[in-house]
């Protein structure tokens, strides 16, 4: 591997030789503005998948931090199976957000999650990166409409909304803002798959997209029933893993439910358990997240984690999912390798 902190020379003007825009099956080289747990993992992703990368975050010591983050990811991604010409080598970090764009034919931002940061990062990227290059945020909850109000060239910013670990879960959610072009979205959505994600192309903006809202809806059943004492952080987390999480890695909870109507479907479903739809079984307003609950959550996880470390449970996690995805057969069915 290159030294942690390689840095590639990039001229004085970076829009100064502007290239066409490159088509989502010719893209070589991408850029990754962002080196923390989602940003470093897009790059892990892209590096397994045959591209060239360049990435960049301000952050002291980032450069380091990232390497050791991709190499972490390297067995899981090579368990997946990495595309010809995959290498840890093609990864250049740069001194400047300039450097890292000047020669992207895509750009994934992954910076953390404060709005003014966002609206800041996405206009200086639109200023730096070629004309026409789609770039796209992982924002896990903000609408591009309110992340796009600085940039000069607002067509071409995209949302694209990963799953943690990014090099790991398939899933992609890609939607534009009120300024976005079509163009750059079917570029975004067709360039994902072509990199081997699975991607949903949403036809309007929810905060939240459709995959958080889901997960944010169960995770605040859960801290209501810790802060009840209704239930322990480890009871809850069985509960879904021996239970409808089963079901959910094959279809999920719309097919799922349909089945519980039997041959009558999803009709005969609604028509005997529509009535429950009143009961009092969810609470889905957030419940305070005062100290006593917070330690509750914290030491929960302390003891269903059972002594494994965070890199144990990781590699635990990224174990299980491949055994998932070849059990259903997954892999392999989104995206060829490049």
């Amino acid at each position: 591997m290159t030294s942690p902190e390689t840095t590639s020379p990039g001229p004085a003007s970076p829009k100064a030789a502007a290239p066409e825009i490159t088509p989502p099956e010719n893209v070589r080289r991408v850029a990754c503005v962002g080196a923390g747990v989602i940003g470093g993992g897009w790059t892990a992703h892209f590096l397994a998948r045959g591209y060239d990368v360049t990435a960049w975050d301000p952050a002291p010591g980032a450069g380091q931090k990232l390497r050791r983050l991709v190499d972490a990811a390297w067995p899981t991604l090579t368990s997946l199976g990495l595309a010809e010409g995959a290498s840890t080598d093609r990864l250049t970090v740069t001194e400047t957000l300039e450097q890292a764009v000047f020669e992207a034919e895509f750009v994934q931002e992954s910076a953390p999650e404060k709005l003014d940061l966002k609206r800041d990062l996405l206009s200086r990227l639109d200023a730096a990166t070629p004309p026409g290059v789609v770039i796209a945020s992982s924002t896990s909850g903000y609408p591009m409409t309110d992340m796009q109000t600085t940039a000069a060239d607002p067509s071409r910013l995209v949302v694209g909304h990963p799953f943690n670990p990014p090099y790991l879960i398939p899933l992609v959610e890609v939607v534009g803002g009120e300024h976005t072009d079509a163009a750059s979205v079917a570029w975004a959505a067709r360039f994902y798959e072509v990199a081997g994600k699975s991607v949903i192309t949403m036809d309007k903006e929810v905060p939240g997209f459709i995959a958080n809202r889901l997960q944010e809806a169960l995770w605040r059943e859960a801290l209501h029933m810790v802060a009840g004492g209704e239930a322990t952080v480890r009871d809850i987390d069985r509960s879904i893993t021996e239970g409808p999480g089963l079901r959910w890695a094959v279809m999920g909870p719309m097919l799922t439910f349909a089945l519980a109507g039997g041959e009558g479907g999803m009709a005969h479903m609604l028509d005997h358990f529509g009535p429950s739809l009143k009961s009092p079984w969810t609470r889905l307003e957030a419940p305070e997240l005062d100290r006593e609950l917070y330690d509750a959550v914290v030491a929960g996880c302390d003891e269903a984690a059972d002594g494994r470390s965070i890199a144990e449970l990781v590699a635990e996690r990224d174990k299980g999912v491949i055994d998932v995805l070849r059990a259903t057969g997954r892999l392999g069915r989104e995206g060829e390798a490049r």
